[in-house]
Order: C-alpha cells, then structure tokens, then sequence
C-alpha cells in the first residue's frame, strides 16, 4: 500500500513542527515561565489534585471553569471556551470555518501553528511579511484581504518570535474591515498586560486567545477562548466532548483561587526582562528588539549558527531562527531566572569575543 496516496497534499507538503531535544542545563528555548510553583501553594496544589477521581470522566465543556473565567474576564459564561492549550482552539476554529477554497491570512513571521494548522483543515494561506518595523503592514494585509477576503486572520499579540505587539490602530483597522474572524492571541498578555477584551462588545468578529502555559501551568495545557456567543456556540460543535482533563481543569481552578501569586510570579518577569535586554544591549554586536513578552528577540553580527551551537556546548539552550532573508542572524532566548540570565549573558559575551 501507498501510504502517502492516501494522505492530503496539505499534510505531505509540510515538516512536523520541531522541538528542540531539553536536555540542556539552562532552558531558555520555549517562553516558559522559569520559576516552579511557589513551595507554600504545593500542598494545597497537590491535594486538589489528589482528590480528582481519575475513574470518572471529566466535566465535558469545563462548563463550570468557563463561567469562572468569564466572570474574571467581565463577558458572559457563553462566550468562553477552554482547550487543552491555545493549540486545540486554533484547531477548533480551523476545524469549523474551513469551508471549501477558504483562505486564512497570518502575518510573517509569527507562530508557526497557524500556518499548519489552517493548511491541515484544507486552508488556502496567505502570508503577508511584516514592514521593516516587524510590525503589520496594514496596506499590504489590505491589499491581500481585497483580492482573497479571509474566513481567519491570526495575529500573535504580542507576536512570537517577533516579541513585540503590533500597532493596536493596525490591528483596529482590521478588525473594522475584514470580512471574516479576526483572532488576537494574547498568550503572552501577563507580560505585555495589554489587551483586546474591551473590544469583545463592538467587535462582532473577534476572539481572543489566552493561555496559562506561559504564567506557570505549561505542562497543564489550559487555553481559553473569548469571542462572541453566537460563534462559541457553532465552535462547542466541534469540540471534543470531554477536550480537557480532570487534572488539568484541577489545576486552571486552583490558578483562579491562587491568581495573586502568579501573577507575582510575572511581575518578577517582567522586570528580570529589563535586567536581560540591559545587559544584552552592552554586548558588541548585539542588537535586541523591543519586546513585550516574556522573551527577547534579538540579532547578531557574527554567525548566529555559531553563537547557537557554543551556547548549546555550554548547556544553554535557546531558539535558532537564522536562515536567508528576514531572519538572518536572529534568535530568541527566554527570559530566565537572574542566575540563569546572567550566565547566558556572560556565555553570549564568552562567544562573541572568541
């Protein structure tokens, strides 16, 4: 049997998304937050999680934790959905608006899982590059928008790996104008603590993306969406019935009862970041992007190849993005604990002057 004549075009035209081998020391390669849960929260963690009954399934629809989240974020409990990571509703609403010759529109470069996603649900893809600014080019989107209206645009805000977010005026324009769902990805709002959801109300075509993976439940997996009811209700057709776990809707109730210390967690963040980017911009030949995430995206005069692999070599592992054109020379690196910053720093210096 012809295995690859069964498989769709789409899946057989692409790579599987890569993930760097963890086996460094130093961790800096996936935008997690680097500080475990504080020591005073771990028992009450563990015993909410001890007193889940695994032989039971879990609530279908989180329909409890939705009405939870909705009241934190001031809508109403219909217009939340949880998934298992903001990956699962990328692909719930590729899944549903993936009429035939549909198109989605993403900026570049920005975070691979809408590309494969949207090509996997039989998308046509449209990729309009960022300006020079790293920034949207609002004329061009148009342009593009013009010719092929899109059913979804994605945009990473703030964008991944880009780290900044794009002008709030752009994304405003957009969304007065496109024709189809307009999706603003706030996974990384606890750092930029800028957002949408006031939005939600005048725009009857926007959902908001939220995520706890980067606030400290990464391996919990625990995505949100936000959008309008009527198109929340057509997404839980979609939806696999019991999509999130007993454990994992354990641990997005205990982050609500327990909000105040992780997102003291990301106050600390927030200013090692500044510390980082500091001590960054002294480095010869390093130039650092202005960044509103919990990462710094950044660029060098030597071979990035080289700087990546003698980072790796002293058990630091950060994220390669060099290749021709657009990201020659770029890489981006997570913001660590300031131990763990200050010995990238100081490897990064290391290699520079070699």
């Amino acid at each position: 049997m012809d295995i690859r004549a069964l498989i769709k075009q789409e899946v057989l035209g692409q790579k599987a998304y890569a993930v760097d081998p963890a086996s460094c020391r130093i961790k800096l390669d996936a935008n997690e937050n680097p500080l475990a849960m504080p020591a005073e929260l771990r028992p009450r963690f563990a015993a909410r999680l001890a007193a889940v009954e695994l032989n039971r399934y879990p609530e279908a629809g989180s329909v409890a934790l939705a009405a939870r989240f909705a009241r934190a974020f001031g809508v109403g409990a219909d217009q939340v959905m949880l998934g298992n990571g903001s990956d699962e509703l990328i692909q719930v609403l590729c899944t549903a608006l993936a009429r035939p010759g549909a198109g989605v529109m993403i900026p570049t470069p920005t975070f691979a899982m809408y590309r494969i996603t949207a090509l996997n649900a039989g998308f046509r893809v449209a990729e309009v590059p960022l300006d020079d600014s790293f920034d949207l080019d609002l004329a061009a989107m148009r342009a593009q928008a013009g010719a092929q209206p899109p059913a979804l645009t994605f945009l990473a805000y703030p964008n991944n790996p880009t780290a900044n977010c794009f002008s709030a005026e752009r994304i405003g324009s957009l969304l007065r104008e496109a024709a189809g769902i307009v999706v603003v990805d706030e996974a990384y709002f606890h750092f930029a603590q800028q957002t949408f959801l006031p939005e939600l109300g005048r725009r009857e075509n926007l959902v908001i993306l939220r995520t706890l993976s980067k606030v400290g439940l990464a391996a919990m997996r625990i995505g949100l969406l936000i959008g309008p009811a009527p198109l929340v209700r057509e997404l839980n057709k979609v939806r696999l019935p019991y999509n999130l776990n007993s454990l994992s809707q354990a641990a997005a109730g205990f982050y609500l009862d327990e909000e105040e210390a992780f997102l003291e967690q990301a106050a600390k963040i927030r200013r090692w970041r500044g510390e980082l980017t500091t001590a960054m911009e002294t480095l010869p030949g390093i130039r650092v992007r202005p960044t509103d995430a919990n990462f710094v995206f950044f660029s060098c005069d030597f071979d990035a190849d080289r700087v990546y692999t003698g980072l790796k070599e002293r058990g630091i592992l950060i994220k390669n993005f060099n290749a021709p054109g657009r990201l020659k020379g770029f890489m981006r690196v997570t913001v660590g604990t300031p131990e763990e910053n200050n010995e990238f720093a100081e490897a990064l210096r290391s290699i520079l002057t070699e």
